[in-house]
């Protein structure tokens, strides 16, 4: 279907449904629903694999971390601003194996920082200026939103439940 435009409102009685398609099967993923209850997205379970991320599968979505068999690498695209990622843990119970999210280089660097929540409460921070790599060490929960600022650097914020405290290093 081509683009269309509206000029005035435009109204459907059981909301919107937008889709992607697989160019090579042709099958159809509902990503997002406007509906009655507002905007709805369905979250993403991602495997016990390493993984890149895109705008159009992973982008405005909650992606889901599950247990671990072992370290997992999480590839955030090149920032364009705006664009949004929020990881959460699927696991049940505290990981042995890490976690590490990178952007495609050092001079996409993350700008913010996370909660370490272990004993006494601790915020880790980037240094600013070319950390391109946060690892969750031997994670327990978390919540880690990822948002680009511009098309050079990603905000980072969140936090991590654990043993360990989560560490922003260069890749």
């Amino acid at each position: 279907m081509a683009n269309t435009t509206f000029n005035g409102p435009v109204r459907a009685e059981n909301g919107f449904i937008g889709v992607t398609k697989d160019s090579s099967t042709g099958a159809i993923t509902e990503n997002i629903t406007f509906g009655n209850n507002g905007v709805v997205a369905a979250p993403v379970a991602l495997g016990d694999e390493d993984k890149t991320m895109t705008a159009a599968a992973n982008g405005g979505r909650v992606n889901v971390v599950p247990a671990l068999a072992s370290n997992r690498t999480i590839t955030l695209p090149a920032p364009t601003a705006g664009l949004s990622f929020t990881f959460i843990s699927g696991g049940g119970a505290e990981e042995t194996e890490n976690v590490i999210f990178i952007t495609p280089g050092n001079t996409n660097f993350f700008l913010g920082g996370v909660i370490h929540l272990t004993g006494t409460p601790a915020s880790v921070y980037p240094n600013g200026s070319s950390n391109s790599q946060l690892t969750l060490e031997d994670f327990g929960l978390f919540e880690i939103t990822f948002i680009a600022k511009d098309s050079t650097n990603w905000y980072v914020s969140g936090y991590q439940q654990g043993a360990d405290a989560p560490a922003f290093a260069d890749q």
